[in-house]
């Protein structure tokens, strides 16, 4: 980071004993002050507004009430200088070109090194972008047409959240309750995703979410 003042971050996590680690992880290299933690979309947005301006926000992708991808987007309207990084145990193959697309600025996954969770959050401060060396290859070789993109990659974000919560074993009015959309909607979600990923009936699709969902654990 370029700046001699400790950079202010709030970190999203619905595990409290995470964000306990990644403040702890955090403040250990004197560079940064958390001033704020948040378990759900809703909580951070109001922790964020009673802190800000803040430097970074720490996202995990699943939290209790919205993605978080929703709230790497309402963090243009909420603080626009914050920039997001998501830390998140979730497949980046799947995730970190989305995250991308919604505005953040890195995906790193919770396994990582601590030294590697450090470098991130120094690198998005200073104004860049973090990937793994892995990922930022993989994206590359799709640019150029050399990879293919997997078929999950072509659902757009809510139907990757309807197929998460369908692996998950949830029915289309939970889901629609969770979503705070109609069970039409779901139902015509759920449609799309079975078209987009060849599947024939209710059945291979709840076979195939159940089977991602046990490959991002």
């Amino acid at each position: 980071m370029k700046s001699d003042s400790k950079a202010r971050i709030v970190i999203v996590d619905d595990h409290p004993i995470m964000r306990m680690g990644l403040k702890q992880l955090l403040e250990s290299s004197r560079l940064v002050e958390v001033c704020g933690e948040a378990g759900s979309v809703s909580e951070a947005i109001s922790v964020i507004e009673a802190v800000k301006p803040v430097a970074l926000v720490i996202i995990d992708i699943s939290l209790p009430d919205r993605s978080g991808l929703e709230l790497i987007r309402d963090l243009k309207a909420i603080d626009p200088g914050a920039r997001a990084l998501v830390v998140s145990s979730h497949d980046e193959k799947v995730y970190a070109e989305r995250v991308l697309r919604a505005g953040g600025r890195g995906y790193l996954m919770k396994d990582r090194a601590p030294e590697q969770i450090i470098a991130a959050v120094g690198q998005v401060l200073d104004g860049g972008i973090f990937l793994s060396p892995s990922m930022t290859s993989r994206m590359m070789e799709v640019l150029s047409g050399s990879q293919a993109s997997s078929p999950i990659s072509g659902l757009t974000d809510r139907e990757l959240e309807v197929f998460r919560a369908i692996g998950e074993g949830k029915s289309s009015r939970e889901i629609s309750g969770l979503l705070g959309v109609s069970i039409r909607t779901i139902d015509a979600h759920r449609t799309h995703i079975k078209e987009k990923l060849g599947l024939r009936d209710a059945a291979e699709l709840s076979f195939e979410a159940i089977r991602w969902m046990e490959s991002q654990s």
